[in-house]
């Protein structure tokens, strides 16, 4: 699904990736784990469009998409949950999943309203509210919903945890485990990996913008050096 080779990147001078190779296969969940600094949300950006690589190369199902902009990626099925879970704040719950689904057709935003809803019965009962006015998880909860409002082939998930108190990040996770049961393919880049590990099928560690592990997610979990940076142990 996803196949990402030798990526480099850099801000001016300073190069936030370092020759980083990747695969998500289809129906796989896959993340990327690191501490703040570690490059993770720049190659969350980079697989979007919002920045270009100096070099190294992005497939997405088959096309090179390296050189694409953004909308046009997302036409292809990729779908972004942005960092903190942005919303519209200042639209309502509806007009948010609106904005989500602007490249489907109607008969198709009709059958994943029904989706949506069902995984998110909350969103269903709030859909004329202002997005401001939610809680912090659901405006998470409606970042995501939002995202699956253009029925993605790939769903790319950026510190979906971040400020959320820990009932929240156990809700929010459980919904990332729904999603890929579902069959939907998904890239999710997070601080948080004993809830991440617990998700996914394999998992990377990315440290100063280069991966330094990978593995599934059993072998990440037993090992030692894992375990002393992300699981407290």
């Amino acid at each position: 699904m996803l196949d990402i080779e030798h990526l480099d990147f850099y801000y001016r001078k300073i190069q936030a990736l370092r020759d980083v190779s990747l695969t998500v296969g289809d129906r796989e969940a896959v993340a990327v784990l690191g501490a703040n600094g570690a490059g993770k949300s720049t190659l969350i950006k980079t697989i979007v469009g919002w920045q270009r690589p100096r070099q190294g190369s992005i497939r997405f199902d088959g096309h090179d998409v390296t050189h694409l902009i953004p909308w046009e990626r997302a036409s292809l099925g990729m779908a972004l949950v942005p960092e903190g879970g942005r919303v519209f704040r200042e639209l309502s719950v509806m007009d948010n999943l609106r904005l989500g689904a602007y490249l489907q057709p109607n008969e198709a935003i009709r059958e994943q309203l029904d989706v949506v809803f069902e995984l998110f019965p909350a969103l269903a009962e709030r859909k004329a509210q202002v997005a401001k006015t939610l809680s912090g998880g659901e405006q998470q909860m409606l970042a995501i919903a939002r995202a699956m409002m253009s029925r993605p082939r790939l769903l790319l998930v950026d510190e979906i945890s971040m400020g959320l108190m820990p009932i929240l990040v156990r809700r929010v996770f459980s919904v990332i485990k729904d999603l890929r049961q579902r069959g939907v393919s998904i890239l999710l880049v997070e601080q948080n990996a004993y809830e991440a590990l617990n998700v996914v099928d394999r998992a990377y560690v990315l440290e100063n913008g280069r991966i330094v592990l990978g593995g599934t997610a059993e072998e990440l979990k037993e090992n030692p050096r894992v375990k002393a940076a992300y699981l407290g142990g």
